[in-house]
């Protein structure tokens, strides 16, 4: 492995948290592990904490083999190790991460600390099964009744990063007014689904805004659902990991930029978009209003 002083890129940085969490998942100190596959334990440290630009694929399988990780998944570890290779101010990530059993996205939420995002379908993070159910099967129309709850049943899972108790990740939710009238599977369906967003927005770590029609083009522009996700800072204030903004790829390879200049021109959309919206509580009067018109 070669390493250098340049920020981390984002494929970097995931490979090393696959490698420290697969590594603490079979119990072994950054010693042995680097004592077993002949690497300095400095080595070892710097490629978990996403320090190292260039890795050696033979390095890469032989952690995998070590801790024992799936087929599958030292795969991806590889194909991270190539991506890593190059620096660049955007990372695309589609095939092996773009499925929904294995998502670069779902990962990199349940690192962060806080998320903005504003969608104009109902954000995944506070989706009923029943909603998930209906966009899942119409995405997934070729895949089997067992196949499409085994999806839904993972995207329940991974709300639990906004709903414990211990420590949630703050969601700033800002959702286009269309997401309450583009109906998904049926009225009754987005009834319960619309009271559910009106009740989750009350938790003190979730912000519901709904951006009115009445809002219009409020950035000259239709800019497309977007996710910014923080990582927090540590005890001496500096950022853990850089910002980044999640474009989803929508069939395409996920988008994920990483330059200062993008991250600007995101927060600047969302603090444009959050002077337009409704406010915590008439976003939960207008969700409500909503709901009772498709149980009339």
């Amino acid at each position: 492995m070669t390493t250098d002083d340049q920020p981390s890129t984002l494929a970097r940085r995931q490979l090393g948290r696959f490698l420290r969490e697969a590594r603490e998942g079979r119990g072994l100190s950054l010693d042995r592990s680097a004592h077993l596959v002949e690497l300095s334990k400095t080595a070892l440290q710097r490629a978990e904490t996403g320090g190292v630009k260039k890795f050696r694929i033979r390095d890469i399988k032989a952690l995998c083999e070590l801790y024992e990780v799936e087929a599958d998944d030292i795969d991806r570890a590889v194909e991270l190790a190539k991506q890593a290779q190059t620096a660049s101010w955007y990372t695309a990530f589609g095939g092996l991460y773009s499925d929904s059993t294995f998502n670069m996205y779902v990962e990199l939420a349940a690192s962060a600390r806080q998320l903005v995002a504003y969608h104009e379908i109902v954000l995944g993070l506070v989706q009923t099964p029943d909603y998930a159910r209906a966009l899942i099967s119409a995405f997934y129309h070729d895949s089997s009744p067992e196949d499409i709850e085994r999806r839904v049943e993972l995207r329940m899972k991974r709300q639990t990063i906004v709903t414990r108790k211990a420590d949630p990740v703050k969601l700033e939710l800002l959702l286009h007014e269309s997401a309450l009238h583009r109906v998904i599977g049926h009225p009754r369906l987005m009834a319960a689904q619309l009271h559910h967003l009106a009740e989750i927005s009350k938790l003190p770590n979730i912000s519901l805004r709904i951006c009115p029609f009445a809002s219009g083009c409020a950035v000259g522009l239709l800019h497309g659902p977007f996710v910014i996700l923080d990582f927090g800072t540590d005890t001496k204030g500096r950022p853990v990991e850089p910002s980044l903004v999640y474009l989803e790829g929508a069939g395409k390879p996920d988008l994920y930029l990483e330059h200062a200049d993008d991250l600007r021109r995101y927060h600047g959309i969302a603090s444009t978009i959050r002077s337009t919206a409704l406010n915590e509580t008439q976003s939960r009067d207008l969700l409500r209003r909503v709901a009772r018109s498709y149980s009339a």
